[in-house]
């Protein structure tokens, strides 16, 4: 964080005016752990063959590539909203055929639907700004939205927990479509329906999820002073020998830290 003063100490005397912000409110939000066993990758038709003439499968990364999200009030439960969560990962592997011979590499998506639902508080009015123009050019201004809550969703990349080749199950593995960027991330064309008995892969990933209900409102909060930052810009003109010479020396990747004593208080349990 870059370092910033004040024109005055921040203290209890220095407290100038109070000043109403419309900002973001958490109002809602959890965190999760998922185990999401045996999802089904979905390739590219070259990549389906090279799975189709393959003996075994071992995955090398998967990602979060991208996640939809759709938010709905709850009709039995005023105030509480569903949100409709569809995460796609890409998922790289690598495809073994006979023994002795280079794996051939292949990316597929896998996708998983998730539900929660979180307190939005209520409200039902249309924002309009003039921060915009409208595409047609009618009139300076944005397009009305409602103040309905929005889901923000916080991720890390999943862990691989386990992954395996075998034949398809059944057709209830078969999707209809999937969404266009999705596809365009592997080439623009992805198998989503194949026969039961044809070979696939199967995965199981570890998932970490903290998921927010946020409502712009209007706040009001105390103001000391503006904020003037104190750091100096430098210009990057160093040599390369000089800005290595600069970095610090990484110990701890020669001397790799002892894990933290469930004994002392630190640390999750």
């Amino acid at each position: 964080m870059a370092d910033i003063k004040a024109n005055s100490p921040v203290s209890s005397n220095a407290f100038k005016e109070a000043v109403c912000i419309d900002a973001g409110r958490v109002y809602d939000s959890c965190c999760d752990r998922d185990c999401l066993e045996d999802m089904r990758c979905f390739f590219g038709p070259r990549d389906q063959e090279y799975v189709e003439g393959a003996t075994s499968v071992r995955v090398r990364s998967a990602e979060v590539l991208d996640v939809f999200i759709d938010v709905e009030p709850v009709t039995f439960n005023r105030g509480f909203y569903s949100c409709d969560i569809v995460f796609y990962f890409l998922i790289e592997v690598e495809l073994f055929g006979a023994p002795h011979c280079k794996p051939r590499l292949a990316e597929g998506i896998a996708f998983y639907e998730k539900k929660v639902i979180l307190f939005g508080s209520e409200g039902n009015v249309k924002t309009f700004s003039n921060a915009f123009t409208r595409e047609d050019g009618t009139d300076p201004q944005a397009i009305p939205t409602s103040n309905m809550p929005k889901c923000v969703v916080q991720c890390v990349d999943p862990i691989v927990l386990s992954s395996r080749l075998c034949e398809l199950r059944d057709c209830f593995d078969n999707i209809r479509s999937m969404p266009c960027g999705v596809c365009n991330r592997i080439g623009g064309t992805v198998e989503t329906s194949r026969p039961s008995g044809t070979p696939t892969v199967y995965v199981t990933l570890g998932l970490f999820t903290i998921i927010q209900l946020i409502r712009n409102v209007q706040m009001l909060i105390p103001v000391y002073d503006f904020c003037i930052p104190e750091k100096q810009c430098e210009d990057s003109t160093d040599q390369p020998c000089d800005v290595f010479k600069k970095i610090k020396f990484p110990n701890d990747d020669f001397f790799p830290p002892r894990p933290l004593d469930p004994e002392s208080g630190c640390g999750c349990h």
